[in-house]
């Protein structure tokens, strides 16, 4: 077994974790990547706090390992779903997106880990520094919102400003990014587009075949999709989103908005309110937060109903390195043997005569 200071702040077996993935990472994958030695983690941006009760509860009938939940710092009722965490007795909490340092310092209180997620040095020194116990660094490769940083710069650059684990995200699939990783000084691996693509995932086949068939270049990193870098599938969709005029944009943001208001439960004012928080917080214009409700209808037209030609598929680059759908207790025994070997092979080549 690898031990890291990530196994030994989670108390789970592999220095592996599930990233949260909206309308992907529910109880059937979270309890999976756990049960198999991970950590999985729930994503909770597109369930109602009753739905995300329901959801921790089955987990915990499916496996006793530790899990943790994603939330949204902005979101309107984040207070009492980060009560919901702690009253669960949830292991580790992660954000998507800035996190709040009010929410953390309940958090860590209460004896729940708290890992953001990063793109830069400055934001994992910043969170350092209000105290979080691990950080998730995402390079630019990684699916979902991502930065301009490659991978291969951001980890060893992060590893040596903050003195907790970082979590190195972005491009890995394999044993051998996990021990890259581990020597540019991370803890561990984030995954999502490598778990999203198990027998475990919930996405339907014929959206997972439109991963596997992507190349490393079948991916797009676009703002048109809600105002800020997404890297997705690159799909005739997106395409004619890229290509839409403002007016477009708006109008068919406008209707996004209005369909998500009535799958959520959120009246008028909240998702105003909503909204006026991610101004807020991200300095979007209001037609970029009209865009943000684009995500939501379009990420689940493809992950709930199955329909990859009307929806929208976040993808990190390495999906063209992707071929196959095991469970994930396969993946993850895979990756772990895989590391065993590549250290092997690497002892070896401080020895004369090694092949």
């Amino acid at each position: 077994m690898i031990r890291t200071p990530l196994t030994d702040l989670l108390g789970i077996r592999h220095p592996i974790v599930q990233t949260g993935m909206g309308y992907v990472s529910g109880a059937r994958l979270t309890a999976a990547t756990s049960a198999a030695g991970g950590l999985g983690i729930i994503a909770s941006a597109t369930m109602s706090p009753e739905t995300l009760r329901s959801v921790i509860k089955e987990v915990k009938e499916r496996t006793d390992a530790p899990f943790g939940v994603n939330v949204r710092s902005d979101a309107p009722d984040v207070a009492e779903r980060i009560e919901l965490i702690i009253a669960e007795g949830v292991r580790a909490a992660s954000f998507a997106l800035a996190p709040r340092r009010d929410l953390m310092a309940r958090l860590k209180d209460a004896g729940v880990v708290v890992i953001p997620s990063v793109g830069a040095r400055r934001h994992a020194e910043k969170v350092a520094a209000w105290g979080a116990d691990a950080v998730i660094a995402a390079g630019g490769e990684a699916g979902g919102h991502t930065g301009a940083v490659p991978t291969s710069l951001l980890i060893p650059q992060v590893a040596a400003a903050v003195d907790i684990p970082v979590v190195a995200a972005g491009g890995f699939f394999d044993g051998r990014g996990l021990i890259a990783a581990l020597a540019y000084g991370a803890a561990g691996i984030a995954m999502g587009t490598r778990f999203l693509l198990t027998s475990d995932s919930p996405v339907p086949d014929a959206v997972k075949q439109v991963y596997l068939a992507s190349d490393v270049t079948g991916t797009v990193v676009t703002t048109r999709v809600d105002g800020v870098p997404h890297r997705v599938l690159r799909t005739p969709l997106v395409e004619r989103l890229d290509q839409a005029g403002p007016v477009r944009s708006v109008v068919r943001s406008a209707r996004n908005a209005a369909a998500f208001r009535g799958l959520s439960g959120l009246s008028w004012p909240e998702l105003i309110r909503q909204g006026r928080a991610m101004r807020r917080g991200t300095g979007l214009s209001w037609g970029q937060v009209l865009m943000a409700a684009n995500t939501p209808m379009l990420l689940r037209a493809a992950m709930v109903d199955g329909r990859p030609d009307l929806g929208l598929m976040s993808s990190g680059q390495v999906t063209g390195l992707i071929d196959d759908l095991p469970s994930c207790a396969e993946l993850i025994a895979r990756i772990m043997s895989e590391a065993e070997q590549c250290l092997a092979r690497l002892g070896q080549l401080g020895h004369p005569g090694a092949g």
